[in-house]
C-alpha cells in the first residue's frame, strides 16, 4: 500500500495475442498485464453518487504509471534522467457500469502496440469484487524529447516496453 492508500498487484503474462491480432511488428504479443487497485474515494462521485467521467482518464494514467514501475520504467526517470516523455495523442473510453464510493476498483493495464516512436497502452476497470467490466479504454502516446519534438524511444527501455527487435 502507498501514501494515498492504493494497493498494486501484478497478474500474470498472457502467453500470446498473436492469433488475434493483426499481423504487424507493433503489436504486443508477449503482452503482460499489470493489475492495480484502489477504492472510490467520495471525492471521485458526482451528484448522481456515481464516479465523474473524467476520474477514468486518471484511473488510466493510474494504471499505466504503475505498470510502467512493475516493468522498472519510472517516468520521472525518463524525463530528468534522458529527457523522454509521453505524449497522449488519442485517448479513449468505453462506460459500461457506473462505479460507486468505496468500491474496490481495478485496473488492468497492459501494452497493446508500441513501436520506437508510439506506443498504446489499453485498460479494463473492474469492480474488484465482482470483475464486472465497468469501463474500457486506450490511450495511445508519442515518445518527445525535452524539446517537445518526436523522438525515438532509447534501447535501454525496448525490453520494458515489449520492443526488443523491433524496427520502425
Amino acid at each position: 500500500m502507498n501514501r494515498f492508500g492504493l494497493h498494486f498487484y501484478v497478474a500474470h503474462p498472457v502467453r500470446s495475442l498473436a492469433a488475434i491480432l493483426p499481423h504487424s511488428s507493433d503489436y504486443n504479443t508477449l503482452m503482460t498485464i499489470h493489475e492495480t487497485r484502489f477504492r472510490v474515494r467520495y471525492a471521485e462521485t458526482d451528484q448522481m453518487g456515481v464516479v465523474y467521467y473524467a476520474n477514468y482518464l486518471i484511473w488510466m494514467e493510474i494504471g499505466r504509471a504503475e505498470y510502467c514501475r512493475a516493468a522498472g520504467i519510472r517516468y520521472k526517470d525518463m524525463e530528468s534522467g534522458d529527457g523522454i516523455r509521453l505524449a497522449v495523442v488519442d485517448a479513449h473510453c468505453r462506460y459500461l457500469h457506473p462505479a460507486r464510493y468505496d468500491e474496490e476498483i481495478a485496473v488492468k493495464t497492459w501494452i497493446a502496440r508500441a513501436n520506437r516512436r508510439m506506443i498504446q497502452f489499453e485498460y479494463h476497470m473492474l469492480e474488484a469484487e465482482s470483475y464486472k467490466t465497468l469501463a474500457e479504454g486506450e490511450t495511445k502516446h508519442i515518445f518527445l524529447g525535452a524539446d517537445m519534438r518526436p523522438v525515438k524511444l532509447p534501447e535501454k527501455y525496448h525490453a520494458s516496453f515489449g520492443l526488443p527487435g523491433v524496427t520502425d
